[in-house]
């Protein structure tokens, strides 16, 4: 089913305009509707299909988060780079926190916590796709859960993170709050999202992979994420680039705005679109395709 929301999902502000109309490329080819709260700056999907109904629209060959199988050259790609960012990744919550307790909150099919378990740390993740989950949990010993709810209620992490996840949660507020309930008070959150501001989100337009409609019901720009901050009671420690995220937006931006385009001239124009986006943002703190917030509870 369709629900319509009539409040802000962020601020529950009334005040938003349709701003938008993006066509979902993916799966569905049909077209949403963006709204942007005129009081904390968020976008968001609405009307957008309710959580019992969104499954279907993650069924499509390139949701490569869900797979450990590489079936082609962009998934092949996608997968090494991914092995190289979590080693990087486990490598910065070593410079945050003594090893201990980490949550991975869409953990997909484990990566990161495998990596992170390997170097010292205390895993657990939260995984609410089936296919994805069992994976995980093959590597992880049924470390990995359907929801939150499903971890001991007095277990509590020295570290959560959602590695672009939160735009895609239903209940977003009740989400976030229920994990800094589970964050050590000297814990570290960190939350990783596509920017809409972004240099090649202006340059693709209505194509730019990073609106990924309807599965991505939000879209945060450095305001939304401050008002996140101020409305969960976080201190913003550092923003952080994404830096191949720009590549591999970009390379899916090029196949939805060129679908008849050989493979060559879409990894040369995605490379070229990346290295430019991440020129553009070299400057401007927040200003990369993703970046990673570290929030730091108060």
């Amino acid at each position: 089913m369709v629900e319509r929301l009539n409040k802000c999902p962020l601020c529950k502000s009334g005040l938003f305009l349709n701003k938008q109309e993006i066509k979902d490329h993916a799966v569905s080819k049909e077209n949403f509707i963006l709204c942007k709260c005129s009081n904390c700056s968020l976008l968001f999907t609405n009307p957008r299909p309710d959580e019992q109904s969104v499954a279907p629209y993650y069924d499509f060959p390139e949701y490569f988060s869900h797979e450990d199988r590489a079936k082609n050259l962009t998934q092949f790609i996608y997968q090494k780079v991914r092995n190289y960012s979590v080693r990087k990744k486990v490598k910065l919550f070593s410079g945050l926190h003594q090893k201990g307790r980490i949550l991975d909150y869409g953990c997909g099919t484990g990566a990161l916590l495998a990596e992170a378990k390997h170097q010292g740390w205390k895993v657990s993740g939260i995984e609410p796709n089936s296919k994805a989950r069992t994976q995980a949990n093959l590597k992880l010993k049924g470390r990995v859960k359907e929801t939150i709810d499903d971890l001991p209620k007095e277990k509590k992490f020295d570290i959560i993170t959602l590695f672009h996840v939160l735009e895609h949660i239903h209940d977003m507020k009740k989400t976030v709050k229920s994990l800094i309930k589970a964050l050590n008070s000297d814990g570290y959150l960190l939350i990783a999202i596509p920017n809409p501001e972004s240099w090649d989100a202006h340059k693709y337009g209505s194509f730019w992979a990073g609106w990924d409609v309807p599965r991505h019901l939000y879209h945060f720009d450095i305001i939304a994420m401050e008002y996140c901050a101020e409305t969960f009671d976080l201190t913003l420690v550092e923003i952080k680039p994404m830096k191949f995220d720009s590549y591999y937006v970009s390379l899916l931006s090029e196949g939805y705005l060129n679908p008849n385009q050989n493979l060559i001239s879409r990894y040369f124009n995605a490379f070229f679109s990346g290295r430019k986006s991440n020129q553009e943002a070299k400057n401007q703190p927040g200003n990369h395709s993703s970046n990673l917030f570290i929030f730091k509870k108060k």
